[in-house]
């Protein structure tokens, strides 16, 4: 069972994203705020992390950052934002992030890219 790191500090958003992916049949934890976050993909090693971008403390772009300084192979990460967020999808791609989906965004897309970044990846390990 895949292993999904939920980071997000608005409460709403984080339990929509529990509801599916657990109905999805994923293993799912949260962080609420930037330093969490860090502290979970150390401790936890998931294997996808969605992340929001605006947060008290240490915000996404931090975050990413941290989970990319990390060694290993790097763990895909799907930011979220808010649509008014000026040029917020340019520091994104230029920080390294995998995917990217403005707020407000269908739960389905979320667990469709998910699903389809994992499956992908259960397949090129199969090889």
């Amino acid at each position: 069972m895949a292993r999904i790191l939920v980071v997000d500090d608005d409460p709403a958003i984080r339990q929509l994203l529990i509801d599916v992916l657990e109905m999805d049949g994923y293993e799912v934890s949260v962080a609420v705020d930037g330093l969490a976050a860090v502290r979970a993909v150390e401790a936890s090693s998931p294997d996808f992390v969605v992340l929001d971008v605006m947060m008290p403390g240490l915000d996404g772009f931090g975050v990413l950052s941290a989970i990319r300084a990390q060694p290993g192979e790097p763990v895909p990460v799907l930011m979220l934002t808010a649509a008014a967020e000026a040029d917020a999808d340019a520091r994104a791609w230029a920080s390294g992030v995998d995917y990217y989906l403005a707020k407000p965004f269908t739960p389905d897309a979320v667990l469709d890219l998910i699903d389809g970044v994992l499956n992908d990846q259960a397949g090129a390990n199969d090889r």
